[in-house]
């Protein structure tokens, strides 16, 4: 049987405050301990990951860089960005017979996206070499995860309706020359609101990993 799950909405949340914070859960955790996935928008920052080379931030402003444990290049998260962290027991996962691994969560957080796009009947894919959700070639959505004691944390970022410009002055995700995009640029922008969507993203990575709608806790 597949444990509990706590969907935490967070607002808007400070980068590193949360990710201290997830550190911190993470490392507290028990075998008892439910899953949550936690919905939050960050103000203004880069993020860099664990093995982030310095030469893809590519002009330095003054919105803060911060050093990260999770996997990937550099990133940009702002306002209007939903992002979506899971907070996994995946050893759990598998002791209960569900077949989830790092690479299968990816594969599940990609689709999750690619499935909620298309309730926009937006056509959007992954990339094998390079995660992260795409249209035409653009950028949507990226991802970045780190596993500790069997567990996982941060998550997807998937661009809503945002000023994208920051990504100008990053090679994003260490790809020289890579378009960002969002979803306010293929709908009505009233309808582009991360309220609206992040439902729809949590419906569809639930489903895909195997929750059901008892095991779910909204707070």
């Amino acid at each position: 049987m597949t444990p509990t799950l706590i969907i935490r909405q967070l607002g808007v949340r400070d980068y590193l405050e949360t990710w201290q914070e997830m550190q911190a859960f993470t490392d507290n955790r028990t075998a008892e301990t439910p899953d949550e996935i936690w919905l939050v928008q960050h103000p203004a920052v880069f993020t860099q990951g664990q093995a982030g080379k310095a030469e893809h931030l590519l002009n330095p402003t003054a919105i803060p860089v911060v050093q990260s444990d999770r996997g990937g290049q550099i990133t940009y998260h702002g306002l209007g960005q939903q992002i979506m962290y899971v907070l996994i027991d995946i050893k759990r996962h598998k002791a209960n017979g569900n077949d989830l691994n790092v690479r299968e969560l990816v594969t599940a957080l990609e689709q999750c996206v690619v499935k909620t796009l298309a309730d926009y009947r937006i056509e959007a894919y992954p990339k094998p070499d390079a995660p992260g959700v795409y249209i035409n070639e653009k950028k949507i959505c990226s991802l970045g995860l780190r596993i500790r004691k069997g567990c996982s944390f941060h998550g997807l970022a998937l661009n809503v309706k945002m000023d994208l410009s920051p990504f100008r002055n990053i090679n994003p995700c260490g790809y020289a020359g890579l378009e960002m995009c969002q979803l306010a640029d293929f709908i009505e922008p009233n309808q582009a609101e991360c309220d609206l969507v992040s439902p729809k993203l949590i419906a569809h990575f639930t489903q895909i990993v195997g929750y059901n709608a008892e095991q779910i806790i909204n707070k």
